[in-house]
């Protein structure tokens, strides 16, 4: 394996068109995820665009490589549900910053992810998945005729074989309808939260995204790197830039960040081989930001509803991605009944204890 060196080195591969499309693949979950948090709290899109537009710009140069720059999906799910205001999600944003600058610099990720298995990951993301269908599906019913175009235009999309494109593809459609806003750079604000948002909430919040962020944005996504692009990027390494990236967004009302397996997936799916993919979307997201004043306030929230509902699908499929799959379902039930902190602690409870039982097998 090959350490990155950066995309400005001086081998550093020319702009193509799969630098365009690859693009495409980082942006599926993304946008209708920033999207529905804009629409249903007071967070601003043209904020949440531009840490998005800054960090796929920053990290392709400091890896040289397609790194993902995504949501941290169970924060986001718990804000939108209603389970964490926004100042318990800023907290959460940063405590997650702290352990994972922690952990990533001194080097303990690993041995961490060692008690947090697979089937107690795929279980969080389940339990995620579930938070989002509900709030999905309750948008939906507002406006059924809405939800049925969203839908139909959904179904299309996935007959045609682009399933992963149909929540992308669906915001496609409904924002034209909404005008083309006036252009308006986003001000700079360094806001923090009150010290009443350290709630159990918070805390419970960090525990679960920890949890995916371990397994699914720090050892998988090295792992796809190495086997995509022959590059060496160690699960510290991730951690530390993730940790840097939330302590330094957070407060400027950016949404906790991560890196994903998932976006490296899907930009290697959609044609990304060089870290100017990454440079692409980062310009996107930026004239995005620009152009994002007045596009939430027109967002019919039934056809949000069914692109919440989309992610969810895609996110659930994932979520039984194990051979310990009730394991992972058990985890994920929990996580609705009660919440996902404490899924996520009965699991690595479960998990450990199940080891030591059965000399490392977890449950099938």
């Amino acid at each position: 394996m090959s350490p990155s060196t950066g995309v400005f080195g001086s081998e550093s591969p020319k702009l193509s068109v799969g630098a365009f499309t690859g693009a495409i693949g980082d942006s599926v979950t993304v946008l209708p995820v920033v999207v529905a948090i804009a629409a249903l709290t007071e967070l601003s899109l043209s904020h949440l665009l531009l840490g998005f537009a800054v960090f796929q710009v920053v990290w392709g140069v400091r890896y040289g490589l397609p790194v993902s720059v995504e949501p941290m999906k169970a924060l986001a799910a718990l804000v939108i549900a209603g389970s964490l205001t926004t100042d318990e999600l800023v907290v959460a944003g940063l405590l997650a910053g702290v352990i994972l600058f922690t952990a990533g610099s001194t080097r303990t990720l690993r041995r961490v992810s060692h008690y947090v298995g697979e089937p107690v990951v795929r279980g969080v993301q389940l339990a995620v998945a579930l938070l989002l269908l509900e709030t999905g599906i309750r948008l939906s019913l507002g406006s059924p005729a809405f939800a049925t175009l969203a839908v139909g235009v959904a179904a299309i999309v996935s007959v045609a074989g682009y399933r992963r494109a149909s929540a992308l593809v669906v915001l496609g459609v409904v924002i034209p309808q909404t005008g083309l806003p006036t252009p308006q750079v986003p001000n700079v604000a360094f806001v923090l939260p009150s010290l009443s948002a350290a709630s159990p909430s918070a805390l419970e919040g960090t525990a679960a995204q920890l949890a995916m962020t371990v397994g699914n944005a720090a050892v998988a996504t090295s792992l796809l790197l190495s086997d995509y692009y022959d590059a060496d990027v160690s699960p510290d390494e991730l951690a530390t830039s993730m940790g840097v990236m939330n302590l330094l967004a957070v407060p400027l009302g950016a949404l906790p960040m991560c890196h994903g397996s998932g976006g490296v997936a899907g930009k290697y799916a959609f044609g990304a081989r060089t870290a100017w993919s990454n440079i692409v979307l980062g310009t996107l997201y930026a004239l995005a930001a620009v152009f994002a004043v007045g596009i939430v306030a027109a967002f019919p929230l039934s056809m949000l509803g069914v692109v919440l509902a989309l992610v969810a699908v895609e996110l659930g499929r994932a979520g039984f991605d194990t051979d310990a799959r009730w394991f992972a379902v058990g985890v994920g039930l929990l996580g609705v009944v009660t919440n996902v902190g404490v899924a996520f602690v009965v699991g690595v409870v479960c998990y450990i204890l199940w080891n030591r039982r059965s000399d490392a097998t977890p449950p099938v």
